[in-house]
């Protein structure tokens, strides 16, 4: 019965030409050895014939080469790593190779676990497209393992800051934040708060500390920003938005370090009745495309999440540049009708 729903492996095919199995590889996955044009034109026939399909790693093997990338993810959920690889893939399409995926939900261990696995595939290149982690011990580990896939040939780039030689994609998180923090002093806010995640991440810090200086060069100082640190997803967000209501909700704005955790506070807000903007003023980061279609539409930073993947990717694959390259991403503050000057009732501003 396991026989029957098998597909056709590379010894049917040789059996079926006649051929050894090392001469039917040779055909169809390349390798050193030229087959001739008639033994090789009967192979294929039988391959067409039999319905096989070579395998794409077996090829990859046998000419010396590997036709694969590997992509590391914090979270392939989440609309900001899925903007991300969209532009990772599509470069490395571009350039005919195969992107394999790994999530690791913001674990050091897996990351590590997924970087070796992909050199021990002998990939071309690899981009880590998550934050970077406040960790000696995981940087230390991951320079070693990225210097043995450079020594070996190979690419890496990263998005965001690691603290690790290597290409860089660089989005402005800190000025990007900083926009955002003087924007709601510039509306009267003057009592803040700032829904965070985990603190070793260091996209975290640059924004929080972003949000943190320019708040306070519109007039509003660090000790009037409360901080609540909850996982970087909608459920964080709307664990957040309890936390500071449970607390007496002293704040009237709200500053979510991602987008999906503005989704889940706006959710946990929309639920217990409070009115944004009226009642509290809520901004995001990153400007995933579903921040628009929000009822109201949230405030945020607009990074170019597809240029940014699409770049790192580039990035990795180049065998020409000498050195590192470090590619800035600008930040441009968006701001829509989940903010408004405090206890003002305004229109709706236009969805940008």
């Amino acid at each position: 019965m396991g026989n029957q729903s098998r597909g056709p492996t590379l010894s049917d095919v040789a059996r079926a030409a006649q051929v050894s199995l090392a001469t039917a590889s040779r055909a169809l996955n390349g390798g050193q050895r030229v087959v001739g044009p008639e033994l090789r034109g009967r192979i294929e026939e039988a391959a067409r014939r039999l319905g096989y399909v070579p395998n794409a790693h077996a090829q990859a093997l046998a000419g010396g080469t590997t036709s694969t990338v590997g992509l590391v993810l914090h979270d392939i959920t989440d609309p900001y790593f899925a903007a991300i690889a969209r532009g990772a893939i599509a470069a490395a399409s571009d350039q005919g190779s195969l992107v394999m995926v790994g999530s690791t939900f913001r674990s050091t261990a897996r990351e590590l676990d997924f970087v070796r696995t992909f050199r021990a595939q002998r990939v071309d290149a690899i981009v880590l497209a998550g934050s970077g982690f406040d960790d000696d011990g995981y940087r230390a580990a991951m320079t070693e393992e990225l210097d043995g896939q450079r020594r070996a040939g190979g690419g890496y780039a990263f998005v965001s800051e690691h603290h690790i030689p290597g290409h860089v994609v660089l989005p402005d998180n800190h000025g990007g934040a900083a926009a955002l923090g003087r924007a709601l002093a510039d509306l009267g806010h003057r009592r803040l708060a700032v829904a965070g995640g985990p603190s070793h991440l260091t996209t975290v810090q640059h924004r929080i500390d972003g949000f943190v200086r320019g708040a306070e060069a519109g007039g509003v100082p660090a000790s009037c920003i409360d901080r609540i640190d909850h996982p970087f997803s909608e459920d964080g967000g709307r664990a957040a938005a309890r936390e500071l209501l449970d607390g007496g909700c002293r704040a009237t704005a709200l500053f979510c370090v991602s987008d999906v955790m503005a989704m889940g506070a706006l959710d946990e807000l929309t639920a217990a009745g409070v009115a944004v903007p009226k009642d509290l003023s809520l901004v995001g980061f990153n400007d995933v495309p579903t921040m628009r279609r929000l009822t109201p539409p949230v405030s945020t930073v607009r990074l170019d999440l597809e240029t940014m993947g699409r770049t790192a990717m580039e990035l990795a694959l180049d065998r020409s540049a000498s050195g590192f390259r470090t590619v800035h991403v600008p930040a441009e503050l968006v701001l829509r009708s989940s903010t408004a000057p405090v206890g003002v009732d305004v229109p709706s501003r236009e969805n940008a």
